[in-house]
């Protein structure tokens, strides 16, 4: 599950950064208003979390600029604004929750969920490919019913693929949206872990899921004619 915060105090970003990326999200974070469509358009996004009061533009303003180009993905608001018009604004200007602070991180996890749950025409809380269903939102992955324990890292490849299934995804652009990662010199640890998926997701079983497509890179549903 993939959050951009955009928040421009070092503390706050970090917490929310570590506290999320502890509950299993993949988290960036934009310093900038500016930072957020260009950080959009470079990976999958599940949810924005903006802060109000960002040092170059309004956060209403980002919302705008976001919501022309990624009309869909859910926005929570955070800002230390308290006033019932600010949140009457903020909502009406398009984002889907608004969160006061200080807040409870307990409480911001929850809305988080919520906004998940609630899906969106560019989100889908089960990613499936024949028999094998991954939760994003519980973070639960099954094979025919049964319960596969994945590590983070693990569940995030395993749902890059499912996101493109059907299609060959190529070992850089897996190291960019997976590892964050811009070069491709860590081509290597791609094939570690598309094997350590197999063991768990192909095994005991003749019908594989996870095929290498030679020259392309790995490909996740139905056997292809030119994988193996």
């Amino acid at each position: 599950m993939h959050i951009l915060v955009a928040e421009d105090d070092l503390p706050v970003a970090y917490f929310l950064s570590s506290g999320l990326e502890a509950e299993h999200f993949d988290v960036r974070v934009a310093n900038t208003g500016k930072a957020v469509l260009p950080m959009l358009e470079e990976g999958p996004c599940d949810l924005l979390i903006l802060d109000l009061n960002l040092p170059d533009m309004s956060g209403l303003e980002v919302m705008s600029q976001v919501r022309s180009n990624r009309p869909h993905i859910p926005i929570l608001i955070l800002t230390g604004n308290t006033r019932v018009e600010d949140r009457v604004g903020g909502l009406n200007s398009g984002a889907d929750d608004y969160l006061t602070k200080p807040f409870a991180f307990s409480e911001l996890l929850a809305r988080i969920r919520a906004l998940l749950r609630r899906g969106s025409h560019s989100y889908e809380p089960v990613l499936r490919s024949e028999d094998l269903e991954l939760d994003r939102v519980k973070r639960v992955v099954r094979r025919n019913g049964n319960p596969i324990e994945l590590t983070p890292k693990e569940f995030a490849l395993l749902e890059y693929l499912m996101l493109n299934a059907g299609q060959s995804v190529s070992r850089s652009s897996i190291i960019h949206n997976v590892w964050k990662l811009s070069s491709d010199t860590m081509t290597n640890v791609v094939d570690v872990y598309i094997n350590y998926l197999r063991k768990k997701i192909d095994a005991d079983t003749p019908d594989r899921l996870i095929h290498t497509v030679r020259g392309a890179g790995y490909r996740i549903g139905p056997k292809p004619d030119s994988a193996h």
